[in-house]
């Protein structure tokens, strides 16, 4: 079974994600999901990820209401940008921020976490000096802006991931 089902709980949540996303449970759409979810299995098994470690839950907690927390603070001052004429003269840029970790899941993560926030992007990340480059809607201070990703988001990361 494992042959050719490598990832039967990956395989069952696609289907299951598939159908809510069709909105259907005809039998060809159950059929068309199904073969996309096993196919994906195989292809997840292909990527030969490395093993995560896990360590902290309570901290990816605190981290995902950080990060709530963040998103709704960062929706009003998006909205009041765009909405009132008085904020309009606001400056967008770039910044170049220096990371600590080079683990996998810790960059996936912060690059999520970062795009998910209204006002900010994850532009690319460079490998060579590990930085990765963020676009700022309201860029008032760069090293602001470096202190926030640093210790609100990396360092908590780099505790649940290691």
């Amino acid at each position: 079974m494992t042959r050719w089902l490598p990832f039967p709980g990956l395989t069952l949540l696609l289907l299951l994600l598939w159908l809510l996303l069709v909105g259907s449970v005809a039998p060809g759409t159950i059929l068309l999901g199904a073969v996309a979810a096993v196919v994906s299995s195989w292809v997840w098994l292909r990527l030969e990820l490395p093993a995560v470690r896990f360590r902290r839950p309570l901290a990816a907690l605190r981290l995902s209401l950080v990060v709530l927390q963040e998103i709704i603070r960062s929706n009003n001052a998006v909205a009041r940008i765009i909405l009132y004429r008085g904020t309009r003269n606001r400056r967008s840029g770039f910044v170049r921020i220096p990371l600590t970790t080079r683990n996998p899941y810790n960059l996936a993560a912060l690059a999520c976490i970062i795009t998910a926030t209204p006002g900010t992007l994850w532009v690319e990340y460079d490998s060579a000096d590990n930085t990765m480059l963020l676009h700022v809607l309201d860029l008032i201070d760069e090293e602001e802006w470096v202190r926030i990703i640093k210790t609100r988001y990396e360092m908590r990361l780099m505790e649940i991931f290691g």
